[in-house]
């Protein structure tokens, strides 16, 4: 190749390689272009989605869904109607003072006292048959809940022990012992009731955490909601109406 030939042949090539990076950044250029032209819908695409699911729980409070579902998984998850939340344990003596008197009245005879010991377990439980109501305020889910209620208290037989405290050789202290054993299954029911405010806060604790948990598993927006649980027992008592007077004829 001559000489001359040289610069024609280095001047192709300087534009054939200007052209090929001018077609690179045009198409740099329209990809740029168009993912700018995009983002903004799939902003607004995304910002729709997290909405919608920031409704969810909103949703189910307006169509009145919530309470029917929260009922039917509570009781697939706990196996039964009954949500327990506590059991306690505690030592109980109970004492029986047994007073008689002979001659229709006139001659007091000394006074038995027989007691009973043993261990005690009382489980206490929400009953999920009965009305739960529900309402969402300000990011809070207040429910309303059936008053405590408690299984037979379980008595640790085995350790189960009376003993005379006071006795009388002219009284049959037995006898005494036979009505303080039978009058054991209503005097446990009384104690377990006396025991509720003990078991209360943490009934209450349990059942917000359920309630918490359940909404974090059933909707998108759960975890965004607080509980706030209420005993229907704990409510004012609704102010009787008073009756209605009759009109006077005339």
């Amino acid at each position: 190749m001559s000489e001359a030939g040289r610069p024609q042949h280095a001047a192709w090539a300087f534009a054939a390689a200007g052209i090929a990076i001018a077609l690179m950044l045009t198409g740099a250029a329209l990809y740029v272009f168009r993912s700018v032209r995009s983002l903004p819908t799939e902003v607004a695409e995304s910002g729709r989605k997290a909405l919608s699911e920031l409704r969810e729980v909103a949703a189910a409070f307006r169509t009145g869904s919530i309470t029917t579902s929260f009922r039917g998984d509570a009781t697939s998850v706990t196996g039964s109607t009954r949500l327990q939340f506590a059991e306690l344990r505690q030592d109980e003596a109970f004492e029986r003072r047994d007073a008689a008197a002979v001659l229709w009245g006139a001659l007091a005879l000394p006074e038995v006292v027989v007691e009973a010991r043993a261990p005690v377990a009382y489980t206490y439980y929400l009953d999920l048959d009965k009305e739960w109501r529900f309402k969402l305020e300000d990011g809070t889910v207040s429910v309303v809940v059936p008053a405590v209620e408690w299984n037979r208290p379980a008595v640790d037989v085995s350790r189960l022990r009376f003993s005379v405290r006071e006795g009388s050789v002219f009284r049959d202290e037995e006898l005494v012992t036979d009505r303080l054993r039978a009058e054991l299954t209503p005097l446990l029911d009384r104690r377990a009731r006396q025991h509720v405010p003990l078991v209360r806060e943490t009934g209450r604790g349990k059942v917000e955490a359920f309630v918490e948990t359940w909404l974090v598993q059933r909707f998108a927006d759960g975890k965004e909601y607080r509980a706030r649980v209420v005993f229907l027992d704990e409510l004012p008592a609704p102010t009787p109406t008073p009756p209605e007077l009759p009109r006077p004829l005339g």
